[in-house]
């Protein structure tokens, strides 16, 4: 049996295109001018003709979409919108709820109607078709979580019966003679008769001219009646800029279009089967150049309105319409935005600091493993020159856990050779060094977890007076758990006497230690090795910092920190020490998680002499960054660094189990 299915003129809806910029501009609108208020109010979008794209696989052509766009810019007063290139900017109606549960429950179908009704009264009473693509958008802005809940209807209205077509859409260059376009595309875009909120006209009316059937005379869209006075029906042209690419639909504004010509100019239109109305779909944004390869892409068809049945009541008021936007799964639904990676500046950051990172490991290190990284958490035992610069250099590795354990105040020397201090923090005795350090690392970036612990760390030699017991036995109790809480440990102290009780304390619980000292021009940066319990059998034990260095005072009159001038009391070292031997504790850190075998990794062979070191060694001494050596000793007055493997001393008063 044949098909009867009618040819009717198929249209493809608008979809909607947010950019970011516009919820930046809502969110600012929200807070400072609606507040409450749930009060309509304008904005403006706007569409441009239909574009393809080429597949470069099949040499196909691809139609993008139908769009709508709305920007940062939708909030402007009128006199002030630019309309992009080829574009026409048409009006909106916004609704913004406070809650989620207003939006999702409010009569969605009451606000459409209500916008239809004031599209087709201002038709009525004004004949203006600039209001023929209005639109409407309701919302709810989460502004805690920066999500956005939006619904755009674009209202068309229906025709009873419905428009059909007369065969299929053509390109329009076998209807139309090149001049003939040449001159539709100049009035397209002649700037002394377009609308202001247009850079292509939306709509155009075309008849050939008196004087030269080759060349179009046009009008708007509202003069159809005069301007088609006496013009034969195949010689009328309805011409309107189709933001749609796609071969057999054209965009939604035509459907408006149609229904104002059969309304306003009903009389003088008498479209039927035998007398069908020309309209030409334009997609072109520039004149094909002569020669080329490139045809004019709009397109060209016949359509009509068949009559009503007798029987068919007759029409008033308002026509039905249609034009909610379907979601991306294809139903009748709102949709919503998360911007909260771009809006909240906590988040923009957190993303910024791993950039430079993430390259690294995208162009030439795909082995990185920065999640190791970033997970480890670091106890920083001292918040003076090194602490700061260790502190500094682990969030640029991206390390989101930081802690200081400090017992000093900020005085007036540190501020130039502590970046994480300023001149403030010496007021008035000065402030915590550990708190303040915490702090500042905030301050640059809210997204590390930075905390700082004021108490001192009790050192062999050390008496405790009677009324300090209690407090030195919580100090050695808190030390101890933070100790247990944090997967390495950095001894930046100024004595060698305060950093025995954290490698004992580290070294029962298998912590990774960093131990780093300075001196005038010197400096030494190591790992301690584990314990003898904790390693293979077959491994060689590197030592801790007790194990080839100075134990402890041979008696109690002689300490690091008693009896001492003022340049002994004071870490007296060329500025630039502290920065590099915190950098190389901070590397030596990265590199050694990176190893295969974490804190058990080997360390590589010394060299035969102090003026040269390996050039290569094994893959077992490696990580993806390098070698993962056990002491590295700098001299800044030779400017070179010594690599040096000490093993473990069995009765060490540091490290071993005895």
């Amino acid at each position: 049996m044949a098909s009867t299915a009618k040819p009717l003129l198929q249209f493809t809806p608008f979809s909607s295109v947010v950019q970011p910029a516009f919820w930046h501009e809502l969110t600012k609108l929200k807070i400072d001018v609606l507040r409450l208020s749930q009060d309509s109010i304008p904005l403006y979008g706007s569409y441009s003709v239909g574009r393809a794209v080429v597949d470069r696989e099949t040499g196909m052509e691809v139609a993008l979409g139908c769009n709508l766009v709305v920007g940062g810019d939708a909030f402007l007063k009128r006199d002030e919108i630019r309309p992009p290139p080829q574009s026409v900017t048409v009006r909106g109606t916004l609704k913004n709820f406070n809650t989620i549960e207003e939006f999702k429950t409010v009569n969605k179908q009451e606000l459409f109607s209500t916008m239809t009704k004031e599209m087709w009264t201002k038709m009525e009473e004004t004949g203006d078709p600039s209001h023929l693509s209005d639109f409407l958008l309701i919302t709810f802005a989460d502004l805690k979580k920066y999500k956005y809940y939006y619904w755009f209807a674009f209202p068309a209205f229906t025709t009873v019966p419905p428009w059909e077509k007369v065969g299929e859409w053509v390109p329009a260059q076998q209807t139309l003679s090149s001049s003939a376009l040449e001159t539709i595309h100049k009035a397209m875009h002649d700037p002394s008769t377009l609308h202001p909120l247009q850079s292509i006209a939306g709509s155009l009316l075309a008849k050939p001219s008196a004087n030269d059937p080759n060349v179009y005379d046009t009008a708007p869209l509202e003069k159809f009646s005069d301007f088609f006075a006496g013009t034969p029906s195949d010689k009328r042209l309805v011409i309107f800029a189709d933001p749609s690419a796609h071969t057999h639909h054209v965009g939604w504004p035509l459907r408006n279009i149609l229904t104002y010509i059969i309304h306003r100019h009903s009389e003088s239109s008498s479209i039927s089967k035998e007398s069908p109305l020309n309209v030409v779909a334009w997609r072109d944004i520039d004149v094909p150049a002569a020669g080329s390869e490139r045809s004019w892409r709009s397109l060209s068809i016949k359509a009509f309105v068949p009559p009503k049945p007798a029987d068919a009541p007759a029409s008033s008021g308002v026509p039905a319409a249609v034009g909610w936007e379907k979601n991306p799964a294809g139903k009748l639904g709102p949709r919503m935005a998360d911007l909260a990676p771009m809006m909240d500046p906590t988040r923009l950051a957190d993303q910024a600091v791993d950039l430079n990172l993430k390259l690294m490991r995208w162009r030439i290190l795909p082995e990185l493993d920065l999640e190791k990284v970033s997970a480890l958490k670091c106890l920083l035992l001292g918040a003076g020159t090194l602490g700061c610069y260790v502190a500094r250099t682990l969030m640029g590795w991206g390390v989101r856990k930081i802690t200081f354990v400090d017992s000093a105040r900020v005085s007036f020397s540190n501020p130039v050779r502590q970046p994480l201090f300023e001149f403030e923090d010496c007021l008035e005795g000065g402030k915590p060094k550990a708190a303040t350090a915490a702090a500042r690392l905030k301050k640059i970036f809210p997204g590390v977890d930075a905390t700082g612990h004021e108490f001192t760390i009790p050192m062999p030699g050390h008496p405790i007076p009677p009324q300090s017991v209690d407090q030195t036995k919580a100090d050695v109790a808190k030390l101890e758990q933070l100790i247990g809480e944090h997967d390495a440990v950095f001894l930046l102290m100024d004595s060698r006497e305060s950093r025995w009780l954290p490698t004992v304390i580290a070294g029962a619980k298998g912590k990774i230690v960093i131990n780093c000292a300075l001196g005038f021009d010197t400096y030494l940066v190591m790992r301690h090795g584990v314990r003898e319990s904790l390693s293979a059998a077959d491994a060689q034990r590197l030592g801790c910092y007790y194990c080839n260095d100075v134990v402890a005072p041979a008696d109690e009159d002689v300490q690091s920190l008693k009896d001492q001038t003022l340049d002994q009391m004071c870490t007296v070292t060329r500025p630039g020490l502290a920065s590099i031997a915190s950098s190389t504790a901070v590397e030596l850190l990265v590199s050694l998680v990176q190893h295969s075998k974490g804190v058990h990794a080997p360390s590589p062979p010394m060299a035969n002499s102090a003026n040269t070191q390996h050039r290569s060694v094994g893959d077992e001494y490696n990580s993806v960054l390098g070698l993962v050596p056990h002491q590295m000793r700098g001299y800044l007055a030779r400017f070179n660094t010594l690599h040096i493997t000490g093993a473990a001393f069995g009765s060490c008063t540091g490290c071993s189990e005895t």
